[in-house]
Parts: C-alpha cells; structure tokens; sequence
C-alpha cells in the first residue's frame, strides 16, 4: 500500500504519537535508573563510610528498578530492540516475513494485555488489603506497583500502533535517524 493513503497516513500519525509517548516514558526510565545508581551510592556510602545503614534503600531500589524496565519497554518494542529470531525472519520472503512481524507484534499485545489485567489485579489486591512497604511504612505498595499495568498500557498502545502499521500495508518505522546512535 502506498503511503500517500488516507489510512497508512492516519497510521503514520498514530505512529508518529505513540514514539512521543514512548520516548516520554523511555526518559522516565532514564531518570529512574539514574535515581537507581544515586540511591546505591547514597546507601554504600551511609553503610561503609558513616556506619549508618539505611534499610529503606534495597526496597526503593526494587521500586525503581520496575518502573524502569516497566517504562523502557515500550521503546525497546517501538525500535525493534527486542530479542528475535532474525535468522528466521531474513531468509523468509517479503510477504512471509510480513506475517511473521505482524505475529511478532500480536503476541506482544496479547503479552501486554496479561500483564496489564494480572498488574491491575495485583494492584487491586494490595489495595483492598492496604499493604504497604516494609522499609518504608507510609508509602502503600498498590501506588508502586501501579507501573506494572501502565507501563503495559504503553506497551500495548504501541504494539496496536505497530499492528496498525501492518494493517495500513506499511513496515512500522521504528527508530528515526539519531545523531548519537552509533550502534548501527
């Protein structure tokens, strides 16, 4: 299909907001990883320096450590960074190696969609419980957890904007040209 088509134009669009939102969260991650390696240093530093341990860091690391993964996802998914089976996708034809990345892409939705009902009930539990964190008591553990079915979230609207792609006839975009990606 063409790209000048009312359709591979709409889906070329949804693509073109959906990298927004993936980079926003890919960025989240970003900032999470950083606070991760800050948080490391702070509780290395207050055990072996001061003699002051601080207890609260292991579990607030875990915290961020799920919200990156949870938020880099999308983006690993948007860019095609995933682990695959490319020696099987590179010696198929065009029209089954289309088929083959339209399944690719379907079973990560339908994998997004798990993850966002089993998180939500995870969510739900903890909530109807009132469990909270056992470094620190005042923060309740549904309110971190909640990345687990909005990370998911994101990853399923991108995965459908991919969909949307293959539906419209187009191979999804994936990465644009970026001055400081030097890896390929």
């Amino acid at each position: 299909m063409s790209e000048g088509t009312p359709l591979a134009r709409a889906a070329r669009r949804v693509e073109t907001l959906l990298a927004l939102v993936s980079r926003a969260a890919a960025g989240i991650a970003g900032i999470a990883c950083l606070a991760t390696l800050a948080m490391i240093c702070y509780a290395v530093a207050m055990r072996y320096f001061l003699s002051r341990p601080q207890g609260w860091t292991d579990e607030a690391v875990g915290w961020l450590v799920v919200v990156a993964v949870m938020f880099a996802v999308p983006e690993a998914q948007r860019r095609a960074e995933h682990i695959g089976v490319d020696a099987l996708i590179d010696k198929a034809s065009a029209r089954w190696r289309r088929i083959l990345l339209g399944f690719g892409v379907f079973s990560v939705a339908l994998t997004a969609l798990i993850l966002i009902r089993e998180g939500w009930e995870m969510v739900a539990f903890s909530r109807m419980i009132g469990l909270k964190a056992i470094g620190i008591p005042e923060v309740s553990l549904w309110s971190i957890q909640l990345f687990v079915p909005l990370g998911a979230v994101l990853l399923l609207l991108v995965s459908l904007g991919q969909l949307f792609c293959h539906a419209a006839g187009l191979e999804p975009q994936g990465p644009e040209p970026d001055a400081l990606d030097v890896h390929e």
